[in-house]
């Protein structure tokens, strides 16, 4: 294996994706999350609002309530936060609240991200209490591709389906 993607951040990364994989076959945005503490993954999800009917659903959202279910804690102090899409503002705010010490992201959301693509509220807003620090761009080539082909095959679907209806 290759030296240089045989990091601890890509090594997780890797174990974020095969959870939005999961997301991806259950008909999800394909997002995943895993929350490690001292090495060790201490909660995961993935994107489950359509499922859940619960908007809050996502899989930053979703790690972070199995990890303070394991740890009965909702503080989450000295974590590291993968998750393959940069965090939304809904995701930063409860990250901030968690006082996850790190987030690190695959690839970069230019519609709604919340780490410096629209919004630069990880770590950068003083106006909060707790500061995370927030790298992105880690396998950033298969997280992005996962979630381009997940929207190609559902625009594909949907074209099929208007022109089965023309008929």
């Amino acid at each position: 294996m290759d030296p240089t993607t045989d990091t601890p951040d890509h090594h997780w990364m890797r174990h974020a994706l095969r959870l939005a994989e999961r997301a991806a076959d259950a008909g999800e945005v394909p997002v995943g999350a895993v929350l490690v503490r001292a090495g060790q993954c201490v909660g995961e999800g993935w994107n489950r609002p359509i499922a859940a009917h619960d908007p809050s659903a996502h899989a930053e959202i979703q790690a972070l309530r199995d990890a303070g279910t394991r740890l009965t804690n909702y503080r989450l102090p000295e974590t590291t936060l993968y998750v393959t899409l940069e965090p939304c503002v809904m995701c930063a705010g409860a990250i901030v609240h968690a006082r996850v010490g790190a987030v690190v992201y695959g690839a970069t959301d230019p519609k709604a991200g919340a780490c410096g693509s629209v919004f630069d509220l990880l770590p950068s807003d003083a106006r909060f209490n707790h500061r995370t620090e927030c790298r992105g761009g880690v396998l950033a080539e298969p997280c992005g591709d996962l979630l381009r082909d997940f929207f190609r095959a559902r625009r594909q679907a949907s074209r099929a389906a208007r022109e089965a209806l023309k008929r």
